[in-house]
């Protein structure tokens, strides 16, 4: 008999993976992380060769030095644009302003979250990125799926090299993102995304897509 896969409860965990950025200290269980780990090589990728490489950072040192970089990163080039940007098409100025309040909890805690996931790969051709973020987006959803908080972030790119170093990279191996784990302190809940007859369109650019 063919395993039961339950779509509603698959849609329900795609619609309400939101980007965790206030996360708790408390440890995660090992068990749970290699969950999320196990679901990120289910991931599709370039003619199955798995060249991905995932770091699992613990470290408080480790997190403490990346952390220091990220916090830079935000500071010096983030912060000024997100503030002076506008919201997006789906969400309130109120919405906006939590959103960047959210963004500035993380940069400040990013170093507390208590288990840090660091995708990997050698070369920086631009489709590399095709085998890396499939499996992101499997672990994002993993971790919603047992309870946890996570979000993709490339802010401490903005110091690629320094961050690399502390993270302890070889030279032809690149990050691709920081997925900073944990238990959240806020709820989990729907997304806010813009209609599909915004951003779909059939056959033609442009033209109405009809369902």
């Amino acid at each position: 008999m063919p395993h039961e896969i339950h779509g509603a409860d698959l849609f329900e965990i795609i619609r309400t993976t939101r980007s965790m950025r206030r996360l708790k200290p408390d440890p995660v269980p090992n068990e749970l992380i290699r969950k999320i780990l196990e679901a990120g090589v289910c991931a599709p990728n370039g003619a199955n060769m798995q060249r991905w490489r995932f770091l699992v950072i613990k470290d408080p040192a480790i997190k403490q030095t990346v952390g220091a970089l990220y916090k830079r990163a935000y500071d010096e080039q983030i912060a000024q644009q997100y503030r002076s940007g506008e919201p997006a098409p789906s969400m309130s100025r109120e919405q906006f302003l939590r959103l960047l309040d959210a963004a500035e909890y993380l940069a400040t805690h990013i170093h507390l979250a208590p288990v840090w996931i660091v995708p990997c790969s050698e070369g920086t051709t631009r489709t590399s990125g095709s085998s890396i973020y499939p499996a992101v987006q499997n672990m994002l959803l993993a971790a919603r799926a047992l309870g946890l908080g996570a979000t993709l972030t490339t802010v401490y790119l903005q110091f690629e090299k320094e961050a690399e170093a502390a993270l302890g990279l070889p030279p032809n191996v690149h990050s691709y993102a920081l997925l900073p784990i944990g238990y959240p302190l806020g709820r989990f809940g729907p997304v806010r995304r813009v209609p599909l007859a915004d951003v779909v369109y059939e056959d033609r650019w442009g033209q109405p897509y009809s369902d």
